[in-house]
């Protein structure tokens, strides 16, 4: 592997860090998952999958939230 490819491949890895640790990729992971087990079942849009997690994290009954 030259140096730039080992470069590359060390910035994939960061990203990849980045996004799985920010919770980026949590709505492809939805979405492969909904596909998956229900092919028929309307995948929402990113925007209204951010509402639904949003909403499910205001809910009371689970305890304190900090932000």
């Amino acid at each position: 592997m030259t140096g730039t490819a080992a470069v590359a491949a060390a910035g994939r890895k960061v990203w990849w860090y980045v996004r799985e640790v920010l919770g980026d990729t949590a709505y492809e992971r939805y979405a492969a998952h909904l596909r998956a087990h229900d092919p028929e079942a309307e995948v929402p849009s990113r925007r209204e999958f951010e509402r639904m997690r949003t909403d499910a994290g205001d809910d009371p009954r689970k305890g304190f939230r900090c932000c």
